[in-house]
Parts: C-alpha cells; sequence; structure tokens
C-alpha cells in the first residue's frame, strides 16, 4: 500500500516529489506557488526595515529575440521604501573567500571584459531599481539550451547594473549554472553582491544535501542592512497547503534514485526506512513529521528495504 503524508516527511527538499516534478517536466506548478510563498514571507520580514517584495516576469521567461529582451524582471524584486537610503554608503569592501567575479568566471575582470560587460542596459521598475533580484531556477534554464544562455547573459546584466542577486537551485539532476559551485551538492542558495564591483563583491554560496533544511540565508540590502531569510519555512508552508504529500509515496524509491550521489542516497533510503518503520508501529506520520532516523550505511538500509517489500 502507498504510504502518504501530508506533512513533509523531510527537513528540507523532498527528494521523492522534486525527482517526479523533473522527470515528468512538470516544474511549474511548483515554480509559481513557490514564488507566491515565498514574496509573503518576504514582505513580512522586510516591512519593518522599510523594504517590499514585488513579484514580477522572471528572467527565465524571456529570450534574447524577444522585443521585450531589454525589459529584465525577476522572480521576486525587494524594494527599499526609503528614497535616501539607496544613495547611502555601503560597507566598505572586505575581503572574501570569493568575488562575483570569480563565482562567475573563475578569475578577477580585467578593464576591457568589465567594460563588454558594462553596455548591457539596466532594467526598470514603476518602484525605481530594485535592491535585489531572487531567481528560482527551472529545468529549461540549467545546462546549454538557449534559454539556459539567455538567462546567464541577462544575469550578467542585472549584476553589472549592481544588483545583488540570489539564485535559488532546487533542482538536483542538472548542473549548477555557475562553475564555482559544487557538484557534489543537490541543491544550493547562491547570492552575489556586485557592490562595488565584481572584482571584490562577495559571491557567498548556501549548498546542502537532501534531509538537509534548506538553509537561512543573509541578504544583502541597502546602506549595510542585510535580511537574514528562512527559506525554508515557505517551502514547507507550500507543501502542507498545496497537498503535494499526496503526490508522494514513500513506499516507493524516487523517480530516478540511481541519479543522486551515494550520500544523497544513503539519506534517501535512511529517510524511507524511517517511515516504513514509523508505519508498521502504527506512528502518525502527520504528527511526528520529520521522524527522527537512524543513519546506516547505504548497503545496510537497501537490503533492509528490500526485506521491508518482502
Amino acid at each position: 500500500m502507498p504510504i502518504r503524508s501530508i506533512k513533509n516527511q523531510y527537513r528540507g527538499i523532498n527528494a521523492h516529489l522534486h525527482s517526479t516534478w523533473q522527470a515528468a517536466n512538470d516544474w511549474a506548478n511548483f515554480h509559481s506557488g513557490q514564488i507566491t510563498y515565498l514574496v509573503a514571507a518576504l514582505i513580512n520580514k522586510l516591512r519593518d526595515i522599510g523594504y517590499t517584495a514585488v513579484a514580477e516576469d522572471s528572467l527565465q521567461i524571456r529570450r534574447l529575440d524577444s522585443p521585450e529582451s531589454h525589459q529584465k524582471h525577476p522572480d521576486v524584486a525587494l524594494y527599499d521604501l526609503d528614497s535616501v537610503r539607496p544613495f547611502l554608503p555601503q560597507r566598505d569592501a572586505a575581503h572574501h573567500p570569493m568575488t562575483v567575479a570569480e563565482a562567475l568566471y573563475g578569475e578577477e575582470l580585467d578593464e576591457r571584459a568589465y567594460r563588454a560587460i558594462a553596455i548591457y542596459p539596466l532594467f526598470e521598475a514603476d518602484r525605481g531599481e530594485p535592491v535585489a533580484w531572487i531567481e528560482l531556477l527551472s529545468p529549461t534554464n540549467k545546462g546549454d539550451s538557449k534559454d539556459a544562455i539567455a538567462y546567464q547573459t541577462k544575469r550578467r546584466q542585472v549584476l553589472n547594473g549592481g544588483m545583488v542577486f540570489v539564485e535559488i537551485d532546487y533542482l538536483s539532476e542538472t548542473p549548477p549554472t555557475l562553475p564555482a559551485a559544487s557538484r557534489t551538492f543537490p541543491y544550493r542558495i547562491i547570492v552575489l553582491d556586485p557592490r562595488p564591483d565584481l572584482n571584490s563583491g562577495p559571491a557567498e554560496f548556501a549548498e546542502f544535501r537532501v534531509d538537509e533544511p534548506i538553509p537561512t540565508v543573509k541578504i544583502p540590502l541597502n546602506a549595510g542592512d542585510e535580511l537574514a531569510f528562512d527559506f525554508n519555512a515557505p517551502y514547507q508552508k507550500m507543501f502542507e497547503e498545496y497537498f503535494f504529500g499526496d503526490k508522494v509515496d514513500y513506499s516507493q524509491f524516487p523517480v530516478n534514485f540511481e541519479r543522486y550521489k551515494q550520500v544523497d542516497q544513503q539519506r534517501i533510503a535512511c529517510r524511507m526506512l524511517a517511515i516504513l518503520k514509523a508505519t508498521r508501529d502504527g506512528v502518525d506520520l502527520e504528527s511526528a513529521a520529520p521522524l527522527d532516523i537512524e543513519s546506516f550505511p547505504l548497503e545496510d538500509a537497501l537490503a533492509q528495504i528490500k526485506n521491508w517489500a518482502t
């Protein structure tokens, strides 16, 4: 019998569900809904410090050959409600483990390369220029497709315009969009702050594994302000309120289970084993999510699940 739960049984990204969406090319429903939940959570956190968030058309749906290609809009834009603060000095440049230029290109930009990027037009919006730009990646915008190349080009335009850029990547089956990101992690949130310039602005990588909570990430704003934002909360809220749990059967392995790194396969198998045992023992999955798990080597966990099925 299928094992289902309205509550997300994973501590973070639900690997079962995301594998199904990627295999079935059915990402749009999650993407649009998650943007709505992110905006609501951001507005709630930003209001007290004088900023707001607005959902707008994504970079990812506008091609370079589109007549509207000069109109660049994020999934979520953060705006400063203070008309003076955007012109106040930012924090002094400091040494960071990685700069935006290194994250994008693996090295600093020389003057000619920097000027070439500077020719890209800046975006415009009714509320003025956003402080930060947030994108939730979709499958077609990773890799080397036309859409992916268009997205990367427009991301460079935004960064060249001095805008903080936040990229959310919950897609485990395709490599990251930045060469500096690790391919050993299935998920990541990347924050690129091109201020004062690409060669000294910091690049922060919050990379995480299956069954780890989606991290809280600091988003730089204006004049030294920053928002520590919990990306896990809106994800979990949407999972329950959209009843995504009805689409997940924890008695079966995720689609394309073999495409996960072994460390993440082990986490999935141990999570499944905990759910199987809890179901046998009559534990209410709705009140116990996420369950505590025992950590077994991958081979042991797989053997136990196989024995359970027989």
